[in-house]
């Protein structure tokens, strides 16, 4: 099924689920567009010769517009099209895909953008595992390949085990937005994963709506620091040998403002 075909078939499954269960409803065609090159785009061969689709899909909208996909029966229905329409292409699933509304100012009413990723582990799996927090230095690998959206459009890699989160200058990250604090959080690299903590901060952390003091982070995962959202990601996953090259979602936009480090123990700031 190539991209074409792939596009045709999700708006044709959009459309009916929607006409059985919120009749008048429409999805934007562009929203089709960008999750059919999302799903396409982002497909990993796995060991055993099967083609997996990606299972984290994050939508980013305007609040506008995203306060209309405030509705369950919605999401449900996009996500009921984009597993249907990946198993008919020959994909599969390793986990049960989720779809997450992100917001940001600086998107079009008209317009959305597509994150989709790989969770590399179910989460019962991951809780588990007892969280080493003794130590700021991880001894094991740093996390390949990953990074942070900063309001939909900046991009800031990760590229330090120790990553500070706030509004004061010597933090890594520097967010100019009264709703964050001077040390608002962290992330750390423990046992090959970035882990993101709380530091007291007044406005809290979120990880995918919900309030937390410490979380393990997983691509497309949305980080809400007082409202400003963040959304960790890493290519797709971090290449392997065994699994085919991916490449990251291509859009129209793809000459948006980016901010990268020069250098590892530089700074980047971002205003809003």
């Amino acid at each position: 099924m190539n991209l074409k075909e792939l596009e045709a078939r999700l708006q044709s499954l959009v459309e009916v689920d929607l006409l059985n269960v919120l009749p008048g409803k429409k999805v934007e065609d562009v929203i089709i567009q960008k999750l059919a090159a999302a799903i396409q785009l982002n497909t990993i061969f796995l060991e055993d010769g099967s083609i997996a689709a990606p299972d984290v899909y994050t939508l980013i909208m305007h609040p506008l517009t995203a306060a209309k996909w405030q509705d369950a029966q919605l999401l449900t229905v996009l996500l009921h099209s984009i597993t249907t329409v990946a198993q008919e292409a020959g994909f599969r699933f390793t986990i049960t895909p989720t779809v997450t509304i992100a917001t940001d100012e600086k998107i079009s009413t008209s317009d959305a953008e597509i994150v989709a990723s790989h969770r590399v582990e179910s989460m019962a799996e991951t809780n588990a595992t007892p969280l080493d927090t003794g130590s700021l230095e991880d001894s094991g690998k740093l996390p390949e390949n990953a990074f942070l959206i900063v309001e939909g459009v900046k991009v800031f890699p990760l590229v330090l085990s120790v990553v500070n989160i706030g509004r004061r200058l010597d933090n890594q990250l520097i967010i100019d937005d009264p709703r964050v604090s001077r040390n608002h959080a962290q992330l750390r690299s423990i046992k090959g994963r970035y882990v993101v903590f709380d530091l007291n901060s007044t406005g809290g952390t979120f990880v995918n709506g919900q309030r937390t003091s410490q979380s393990v982070l997983y691509p497309g995962d949305v980080i809400s620091l007082a409202g400003v959202a963040l959304i960790f990601g890493q290519d797709n996953p971090p290449p392997r040998p065994d699994l085919k090259d991916t490449a990251p979602l291509q859009h129209a936009s793809a000459d948006r403002p980016t901010a990268s480090l020069r250098d590892p123990h530089s700074t980047a700031k971002f205003k809003r």
